[in-house]
């Protein structure tokens, strides 16, 4: 998605592994927007400190809201259950096994894109988006490394879990990247002005 801008604009992304930057950020926010404009912040930050001044930094954070579960997952979806450190299947399979009981399927994934620009005078922006959807009794297809609950998640209007769609059709659907689209649109319009 953001490589539009590569396209359009001759911009060039780099991961923090690229530019050296070690460590990652402790997510304590109290919401999805405070813990992806953290992660910016801190990556912006450590970028700088290694000679790497005037970047623009991006990041997010997301989880997914299961109404049967009230408050279990949200912000620590992927620390809940079988924890953080456990394998993606590791993970689903608890998932799954504790979403056995529920008659209440009904989910919401969240999604907050930040963006930090390097000019200390320019306001720092978050985006946040969400999709609603239910969760299924089985997998649709084979779960995608990093994003287990893709393969159950089903959104709202949709025929097909997002690990079923080209990624055209789930950044259209999806909350992450709809977030990444309104954060891609506030780029465009900035450097376009």
């Amino acid at each position: 998605m953001l490589g539009e801008l590569e396209a359009d604009h001759g911009a060039s992304f780099h991961s923090p592994d690229e530019l050296g930057i070690e460590g990652d950020f402790d997510e304590t926010g109290e919401t999805f927007e405070e813990n992806a404009l953290g992660k910016a912040q801190f990556f912006a930050e450590a970028a700088a400190a290694l000679g790497h001044e005037g970047l623009l930094t991006v990041a997010d954070d997301s989880g997914i809201f299961i109404e049967a579960l009230a408050d279990e997952l949200g912000l620590k979806t992927r620390r809940w259950g079988a924890g953080h450190d456990a394998s993606d299947e590791d993970w689903l399979a608890h998932f799954m096994q504790r979403m056995e009981v529920e008659e209440n399927r009904r989910a919401k994934f969240v999604c907050a894109s930040a963006l930090v620009l390097p000019d200390v005078a320019a306001e720092d922006q978050v985006f946040l988006k969400e999709t609603c959807g239910e969760i299924l009794r089985e997998l649709e297809v084979p779960a995608k490394p990093g994003i287990p609950l893709s393969s159950v998640f089903l959104a709202d209007g949709s025929e097909a879990v997002y690990a079923a769609l080209d990624i055209a059709e789930k950044n259209r659907l999806s909350h992450r990247g709809r977030a990444f689209a309104e954060l891609l649109k506030f780029l465009k319009n900035s450097l376009d002005g």
